[in-house]
């Protein structure tokens, strides 16, 4: 399987993405790399102060997905030419693009949603405001997957992770995964039991660090 990667600019959206990235760590153990047009600190939408491991000169033909959060104010991002020529840049390799919340304004802007239909948490007056955006293929659905392209609103991002997950044929999404709370559990259900050997090899790692 190709390598996923993320990227990020200022005011980005981590809750938007962290239930797919998180869950393609825990529970298939994929890792993700994070692409920046620098690697100097980046400011989250909720003050986190985050430094990509990678830039965009270094993303290549290994990758077969890039996620793309949503930002809570969209102009620094959309205005520095360094994120839009990267994207654009993207435009005709085969590739997943899984862009979330207001983070098609930015695909919008590199060209990547020329005949592709999308959505997107724009609001209205602004997406039809941005000549760049083709609002005639905007469709008022949490998620609308269109080709190569994986478009949802902030809300759905449970619904994005799923998408992108099955869409990549890790997982078919069906035993609940992201769901939320959907029955009431019994005891027996919620005890989680690692095993003899795993639970020896956490006591030798914990041992090391009071010995």
């Amino acid at each position: 399987m190709k390598k996923i990667g993320v990227m990020i600019y200022s005011y980005f959206c981590m809750q938007e993405i962290s239930c797919l990235t998180d869950g393609l760590k825990v529970y298939f153990d994929i890792d993700v790399d994070v692409f920046a047009a620098s690697q100097d600190i980046i400011k989250s939408e909720d003050n986190f102060q985050i430094i990509a491991n990678k830039t965009f000169d270094e993303f290549n033909d290994e990758y077969g997905c890039l996620i793309l959060p949503g930002l809570y104010d969209p102009l620094p991002a959309l205005f520095d030419e360094r994120n839009i020529s990267f994207l654009r840049s993207l435009k005709g390799k085969e590739l997943l693009i899984a862009g979330i919340s207001s983070s098609p304004m930015l695909l919008a802007k590199a060209g990547l949603l020329e005949n592709v239909r999308f959505t997107s948490g724009m609001w209205d007056e602004i997406a039809k405001f941005l000549d760049f955006v083709p609002y005639e293929n905007m469709v008022h659905q949490p998620i609308v997957k269109d080709g190569n392209v994986i478009t949802a609103m902030g809300f759905a991002y449970r619904e994005f992770a799923c998408e992108v997950i099955k869409t990549l044929g890790i997982d078919d999404c069906k035993e609940g995964l992201f769901n939320g709370i959907t029955k009431e559990y019994t005891e027996e259900e919620l005890t989680f039991e690692m095993g003899e050997e795993n639970f020896k090899e956490f006591m030798e790692e914990y041992l090391s660090y009071i010995r």
